[in-house]
Parts: structure tokens; C-alpha cells; sequence
């Protein structure tokens, strides 16, 4: 049996309430040995908690997603910054910015942005980031507080939701990240097979994102984290290796970014 780490999974949210046993059960079947849950807001992080504490090898995130900054307190991050002090917390995140659906406060999502690398390099934790038609932006942003830390070498994390182009691969390489790679890997159209094809395994983590962007055969449907092993076998297919050393490789990369106890 192959072992799996499905590094981005909400798994706390309603689409799970009914089934939500069910769900982590099929995924133990499918060989995932560990789930992370990001975080969209403080409620989140709570829930995601409370789930640690129900299922072996569930891991939390904190951190305020992009879209919640526009209405976000400074109390909300001070909350975020005092979870991070919890165990059960493996990184900080989701975070980054967002520009798809409302361009209004771009000012306010990169001061949060920027808050959150500080919150990781100062927290020494890996930073789960958000990037949604930002990525000029998030790269620069990234880059300035980099350099202005007095610990560069504690920046570090995962572009999740990895969908190109091969700068922003290139650009992450540099800054000591890793590339999500997901369903979407699995779309004819998404002509993320071609990129993923010239990057090296060593830089690449498996995630859902359930429960959106459910791969093919399932797309269209409610995801689920036992689907990642799709996306590992069709990561397996792209690279022309076997399955084992796509999870070998993949899960060996995100327990050593989560910092994760071996099985």
C-alpha cells in the first residue's frame, strides 16, 4: 500500500457533516496517511482543531484566507497568531492574496499577505499559499519580505493549487517552495500535464482541495481527500514513474515541510 499525504484538504466544512467518518475512512483505504487542513478564518481553525483531536494524522493550518481580509480584524489575526502556538498546528496558512472575484482591497489583502510571512518566518512554520491571478504580486511581495527578515531561511512553504505558469514554478524554486499539485492536473485543458512534466518530483506535494476540484473520474462532483491518489496516479503517469515513487517522493516532501512524525 502506497502512503499519501493530502497537504490541503477543508475537511471541517459542511460538505462533509453528513458523511464526514465515512470520508476519512475511504481515504485510510485509499493509502493517505495524513491530512491538512487550511484555514479560512478563526471559526476554521477551531473546527479543524476539533477534527485533530477526532482523526489520527490530521493536521491544522492557521490563518486568514485572502477573501476574509476585506472584512478581517486585528483581533482575528491575534487569534491567528495565538493558534499558531498550538501543536496541532503545522503551518500557517491559507494565505496569499486573490484577485479574481473583487479587485477592492488589494491594499488590505497584501498588508494581511504580509503579516502572514511574518507570522510564519517568526513562528519558523511553512506558509500555505493562496494565488488566484496575483501572481506578480505575490511573488514580489514574497521576495521584499524575504528580504527584510532577519531569518530568510525560515520562509518556506507550498504554492498551493499549482497551475503554472513555469515562472512561477522557477520563482518558487528560488524562494525555497514547493508546487500543490491537484485535480486540476487531471483536466484535459488545464495544460498542467505539459508543465509538471519538466519539473522535478522533489518540488512537488499532493493535495485535493476537497471539496472542490475533484479529479477526473469525479470531476463535477463533491471531492474527497481519498481522490488524491488520482492525482498521484496521474502524476505517476506524466512523469513516467511509478505510483510508489510519486508517493514516496511527494509524502517524504511534505513530511519534512510539516515537519510530521513518520507512520
Amino acid at each position: 500500500m502506497v502512503a499519501l499525504i493530502d497537504t490541503h484538504v477543508h475537511l471541517y466544512l459542511e460538505a462533509f457533516d453528513e458523511d464526514r467518518d465515512e470520508v476519512v475512512a475511504r481515504a485510510r483505504e485509499a493509502g493517505v496517511v495524513a491530512m491538512v487542513l487550511p484555514a479560512i478564518d478563526v471559526p476554521s481553525v477551531h473546527r479543524a482543531l476539533a477534527l485533530c483531536d477526532r482523526y489520527p494524522g490530521v493536521y491544522a493550518m492557521a490563518a486568514l484566507h485572502p477573501s476574509e481580509t476585506r472584512t478581517a480584524t486585528e483581533a482575528d489575526f491575534e487569534e491567528i497568531v495565538r493558534l499558531c502556538d498550538d501543536p496541532r498546528v503545522v503551518a500557517v496558512g491559507e494565505s496569499g492574496l486573490d484577485y479574481y472575484w473583487d479587485r477592492s482591497f488589494d491594499e488590505r489583502q497584501q498588508f494581511f499577505f504580509r503579516k502572514h510571512i511574518r507570522l510564519a518566518i517568526e513562528k519558523d512554520l511553512p506558509l500555505i499559499l493562496h494565488n488566484r491571478e496575483a501572481s506578480e504580486d505575490l511573488v514580489r511581495i514574497l521576495r521584499e519580505e524575504r528580504a527584510a527578515s532577519a531569518h530568510p531561511e525560515r520562509l518556506r512553504g507550498i504554492f498551493h493549487c499549482f497551475t503554472g505558469p513555469a515562472w512561477v514554478a522557477e520563482a518558487a524554486a528560488e524562494l525555497g517552495f514547493l508546487l500543490g499539485i491537484g485535480g486540476i492536473l487531471t483536466f484535459k485543458k488545464s495544460g498542467l500535464a505539459e508543465l509538471v512534466r519538466t519539473l522535478p518530483l522533489e518540488q512537488m506535494v499532493l493535495e485535493t482541495d476537497a471539496p472542490f476540484l475533484a479529479p477526473v473520474p469525479h470531476r463535477g462532483r463533491r471531492n474527497e481527500p481519498a481522490y488524491v491518489r488520482h492525482v498521484a496516479e496521474k502524476l505517476a503517469e506524466v512523469k513516467g514513474v511509478p505510483l510508489e515513487e510519486v508517493a514516496r517522493v511527494t509524502t517524504e516532501n511534505a513530511r519534512r515541510l510539516f515537519r510530521l512524525p513518520a507512520d
